[in-house]
């Protein structure tokens, strides 16, 4: 029997606020454990939250950009459930009334473009974070993460596999970064998804039993964990077997999940409305300052550098991946309205450069138009391209102008027509059997010649002229 695989994903991330979201700890990663605490996201008696302003907002943001309906009045409810970093015993979170509902996103997959609802989005608190110590019988809690704000993203079960699970984190996780909400650093903790899959028999509507995975922090990983346990319940439901619904956690370092509980339904949380908080209403004006706050979201501007500059979807989907990236491209084009020599040095040498020392482009030292600079003086043929590689490592490492650089180390072009003659004839001279057999017939030969002018001159002779002048010579004599 062939199976279909039903996937809904819970992403959970976490928001750039500089404080939490009912008090005003500072909500940065990497402080020294339980010094960014307080009374209220400590749960003591007698301490009363209060929702930062911040959170709501940013949470609209991502409300808009996935087209969802927003609720004016929605409410916050306590999700009762008892673990060591949860210290209050409950999680503030949003149940029945969440901030937005029934939205969708456009994800490409296997060369196809699909639709994916949204349910929700919600507002929440994070729990505090357990290190298991493996070689004592203790574990220690940290309650830093404990009231760092959260928004969850519920989807549809409307995802058909692991490939297209992948694609449609990476195009929530490309919208956050947009908005500049979230920093999607999946290895903080910043960015988390937990995945609910059930099996049907292909052609059926009924929807099976379902498992959720948990544990996972990296795209490849949610691909592979989907992958077994899609694996897993076919064997089951191959043997006649029944699935089990369970909460089961991945093993990255195994390639395996393991069983961790029996899964929860809604009433096991005894979820009622906090009454430490009042219901929240979305007035126009917060909505509306919410709605300039939205810039040009990744899939349309992609869409743009495709039918604007003839761009392939793949150099599109590349430039707009990060933000920062597609708005240097753009800053570029102001200097220089030559969008594909632009596109090919952002691609190529700068991303090199930037990958190669483990940077983005905002640890770039060097400005839109400096940067353009450098490409105009390649296009005019001023400069080489591989002497322009190292005036691009240059500008990178100290921010120098572009024209400095290349005057101080004496980069610039060799054009002049007299000079190039000399050199092609002292290189046809001391490869005579070489220029022989370019004679006979062997003209791919040209590319040795022009390659050893270029080995003399550093990379810094013309290599159109140097090609026209030694073709020339080799067809004269």
């Amino acid at each position: 029997m062939e199976f279909e695989p039903v996937i809904g994903l819970e992403v959970h991330a976490q928001l750039k606020t500089e404080s939490k979201i009912f008090c005003g700890c500072s909500a940065a990663f990497g402080a020294p454990p339980n010094s960014h605490t307080c009374p209220v996201c400590l749960g003591m008696p007698g301490s009363l939250p209060v929702l930062n302003s911040k959170v709501v907002d940013y949470a609209l943001r991502m409300a808009l950009a996935m087209d969802c309906r927003i609720n004016r009045e929605n409410r916050f409810a306590r999700k009762n459930y008892f673990y060591p970093d949860l210290p209050k015993g409950y999680q503030i979170s949003q149940y029945e009334i969440p901030i937005a509902e029934h939205g969708h996103i456009d994800i490409e997959a296997g060369g196809k473009i699909r639709r994916v609802g949204v349910t929700r989005i919600h507002m929440e608190e994070d729990a505090g974070k357990l290190t298991h110590d493996p070689g004592r019988d203790r574990s220690l809690v940290d309650f830093n993460r404990t009231g760092v704000p959260l928004i969850e993203i519920v989807s549809e079960p409307d995802i058909r596999s692991p490939e297209e699970a992948g694609a449609y984190l990476r195009e929530i996780r490309m919208i956050l970064r947009h908005l500049g909400i979230c920093d999607g650093n999946m290895e903080e903790g910043s960015f988390r998804c937990d995945a609910n899959i059930s099996l049907r028999p292909k052609g059926e509507k009924t929807l099976g039993t379902r498992t959720e995975l948990k544990n996972i922090n990296s795209f490849k990983h949610i691909e592979k964990a989907l992958q077994y346990e899609i694996r897993r319940q076919a064997g089951i439901l191959t043997e006649g077997g029944k699935i089990v619904r369970e909460t089961l956690l991945w093993d990255a370092a195994k390639n395996r999940a393991a069983s961790m509980r029996g899964k929860e339904e809604a009433h096991d949380y005894r979820y009622f409305p906090d009454p430490d908080l009042v219901p929240l209403v979305i007035d126009p004006d917060m909505l509306a300052a919410s709605e300039k706050e939205v810039p040009e979201l990744p899939g349309p501007r992609m869409r743009r550098f495709e039918e604007a500059f003839s761009f392939s979807r793949e150099d599109a989907r590349r430039l707009v991946s990060e933000k920062e990236l597609a708005d240097f491209f753009e800053d570029c084009l102001k200097s220089l309205n030559d969008p594909k020599q632009l596109k090919n040095w952002i691609m190529g040498p700068l991303l090199g450069l930037l990958n190669a020392g483990g940077n983005t482009i905002a640890d770039l030292p060097v400005s839109p138009e400096s940067f353009a600079a450098l490409v105009r003086f390649v296009a005019d043929g001023k400069v080489g391209a591989a002497p322009a590689r190292s005036v691009l490592e240059e500008m990178a490492e100290t921010g120098a102008d572009p024209g400095e650089v290349i005057r101080e180390k004496g980069l610039a072009q060799v054009t002049d027509s007299s000079a190039i003659s000399d050199l092609a004839d002292d290189i046809l001279s001391r490869f005579e059997k070489e220029a022989a057999e370019y004679k006979n017939g062997k003209t791919k030969l040209l590319g040795f010649f022009v390659g050893q002018a270029m080995k003399e001159t550093r990379g810094k002779a013309d290599p159109k002229l140097v090609s026209r002048t030694i073709r020339e010579k080799l067809e004269e004599s």
